[in-house]
């Protein structure tokens, strides 16, 4: 059964001739070669995660279904085009709307912000910057050494810090350090590592898992959460979305964690399922995410 690694999509090669182009030629020049790339994903790729969200999640034939496959390639590759750019110093070439800036700032005790694997949550760091406080973001360990390495000789400027999510635990004392500070804590509520604990609930009318650890964390510390995406919406625009910030009730007992957790995992549901619905082709879980797709 096909599952999350804890590694992106990508191959080192890939993000040298990316880094290569936009150096040297431009991001518009990166952008082109996409345009056969994002062929090649769709005959080559593995079709099966792509097939079943725009298929069996969105409703789309057999023939729209290709064609949402090709721009979903495509617009992956600009993001992390987008991605290598903003690192390399040339974040500000990028504009924003920004929903939700005001909820952000109101955190002034600090808090938690929790996103997905949609659009382009590196590059919001560019925005992330203006709100004169520090931000971490919680990311596993085993993500591609061979490709963090690339990506930080060409870091320029350090937008966000970074928690890594160790057996040990130890990222927990990271974690209240940072919040005893009145700093944000960003982590992805839609992705959990083999193994890792996990809650079953519907997305899309149909069900899958989450990681239990991330809304845990966030209702342990009792801290305020609003819910985060950025996606993009032309070749140099973005738009970012803040919900208001909510403190949930403070645990006080073990059966208070499941029931804590299970609401703010509610409530992130319903405002992901907005964002599939708005920005389909920004999806990029590419891996069996659905249980309905893990037995077929």
């Amino acid at each position: 059964m096909a599952s999350w690694k804890g590694q992106s999509r990508g191959t080192p090669l890939g993000y040298r001739i990316f880094i290569f182009l936009i150096k040297y030629a431009g991001i518009r020049s990166a952008y082109f070669l996409l345009y056969f790339v994002g062929v090649y994903f769709v005959f080559f790729g593995n079709k099966k995660p792509q097939n079943f969200y725009f298929r069996q999640i969105h409703g789309q034939n057999f023939w729209q279904s290709i064609y949402s496959r090709y721009k979903n390639n495509f617009l992956f590759g600009q993001v992390l085009i987008d991605k290598v750019a903003a690192l390399s110093g040339l974040g500000s070439s990028f504009t924003f709307d920004f929903d939700g800036e005001t909820h952000l700032r109101e955190m002034k005790e600090g808090g938690f912000l929790i996103g997905a694997h949609m659009g382009n949550w590196e590059i919001a760091g560019e925005l992330l910057k203006r709100l004169d406080t520090r931000v971490h973001i919680l990311m596993y360990q085993n993500e591609k050494e061979n490709i963090k390495a690339l990506l930080e000789n060409v870091e320029s400027e350090k937008t966000m810090n970074i928690i890594t999510l160790n057996d040990d635990m130890s990222h927990v004392i990271a974690i209240k350090n940072a919040l005893d500070n009145n700093e944000l804590i960003v982590i992805h509520g839609d992705r959990f590592a083999e193994d890792a604990p996990n809650i079953p609930a519907q997305l899309m009318g149909k069900t899958a898992r989450f990681p239990y650890g991330p809304f845990y964390l966030a209702a342990r510390f009792h801290k305020p959460i609003s819910f985060v995406f950025s996606f993009k919406e032309s070749s140099k625009h973005y738009h970012f979305y803040a919900t208001e910030s909510k403190l949930y009730p403070r645990i006080k007992n073990i059966n208070d964690r499941k029931e804590i957790s299970g609401q703010i995992l509610s409530d992130y549901l319903v405002n992901l399922e907005k964002m599939i619905l708005k920005y389909p082709y920004q999806w990029f879980n590419f891996y069996e995410f659905w249980e309905e797709e893990k037995n077929r």
